[in-house]
């Protein structure tokens, strides 16, 4: 198996596993693993006749996902409960928000670390009470801290003394030094309050976070599990909203966003099939190729590959962050403390 095409096939329509010999199982399997795909992988294929041998493995899956989402709700518990003398706004994002708000992005979905956002104003407030509350800094060291602190778009991470669980706190979207300048207010302000107390981004606001996460600041590591997750987005909030798409349009222009929106609703809909308004996506372009060749660089055993692809994505990913001058600062700097 040359790449990851057969998980986003058998994502896009189970119905091509049954094509699968026991190698091309195999290969499904471990690649599914691999991008953090493996309990979406079940969920689509539970009403799929599969080999007897498999079945197993995807009600693992299924198992563990379900264990996730209550640890990942419970987390997110915690923090409002540390949080709630603050009376301040609290919003989920990623994962945790696809749960907490019953998103069909959910559904399967492996979740790390609690992300929450907070007005940049109650940073302060918010870093002291979770201090307080037991969480501790993670990245000690000094230039990191200020790194964070000056130039990063969330608080350095910290991690739960007796949990053992991480929670990044941001204060908007994407680093102060990136090129898109998403409005945080506007985010802020926008936001469902749950039944929890607790928020997430409105649908528009979700979707581009998303969308941000995935082309405006990362190296697409894990990419094929975002793209999922905006696939499942574009076809519950396009359903359920009758005025999703121009929104969308409205908040993408707002954030800065629309080149990485078209992008976005191009790659989603030639890998996934995703239903996408094509007035958001454009004409298709070459760089298309070379982003779909990153997103697949997988092979068999669930291995990275395209070493030059993926070393290629991983400099953009730095040169979206900072401008030249402080990226060559800020390089020197690391490979002068490791």
């Amino acid at each position: 198996m040359r790449n990851a095409q057969p998980l986003v096939d058998a994502l896009r329509e189970p119905e091509t596993v049954f094509s699968l010999d026991g190698a091309g199982w195999t290969d499904l399997i471990s690649i599914a693993r691999a991008e953090s795909l493996i309990g979406s992988l079940a969920h689509r294929l539970a009403n799929v006749s599969v080999p007897k041998e498999v079945k197993p493995v995807l009600e693992d899956a299924i198992q563990a996902t379900d264990l996730a989402r209550l640890q990942a709700l419970w987390e997110a518990d915690c923090a409002r409960r540390a949080l709630a003398p603050l009376n301040c706004k609290t919003i989920l994002m990623k994962g945790t928000a696809y749960v907490a708000a019953d998103c069909d992005a959910g559904i399967g979905r492996s979740i790390g670390d609690l992300d929450i956002m907070v007005d940049r104003a109650q940073l302060p407030a918010v870093e002291e009470a979770l201090l307080d509350a037991g969480w501790g800094w993670v990245k000690p060291d000094p230039y990191d801290d200020q790194y964070y602190r000056e130039h990063m778009h969330e608080l350095p991470p910290l991690i739960h003394r007796e949990r053992d669980r991480m929670i990044d706190v941001h204060h908007t979207t994407l680093p102060l030094t990136a090129k898109p300048t998403p409005n945080a207010q506007a985010m802020l302000d926008a936001a469902i309050k749950l039944d929890s107390g607790l928020y997430v981004m409105a649908p528009a606001d979700m979707l581009l976070h998303s969308i941000a996460h995935l082309f405006a600041d990362g190296d697409l590591a894990g990419g094929l599990r975002n793209l999922w997750d905006i696939d499942r987005l574009v076809r519950q909030f396009s359903q359920a909203d009758g005025e999703f798409w121009m929104e969308l349009g409205k908040r993408a222009k707002l954030h800065g966003l629309e080149r990485h929106l078209a992008r976005a609703m191009r790659l989603a809909a030639q890998l996934y099939d995703t239903p996408v308004d094509k007035t958001h996506a454009g004409p298709a372009i070459f760089a298309d190729n070379i982003y779909i060749r990153r997103l697949l660089a997988r092979d068999g055993w669930g291995r990275e590959t395209r070493k030059f692809t993926r070393q290629a994505f991983y400099i953009r990913s730095h040169w979206l962050r900072m401008p030249p001058l402080m990226l060559a600062g800020h390089l020197w700097t690391k490979w002068r403390n490791t």
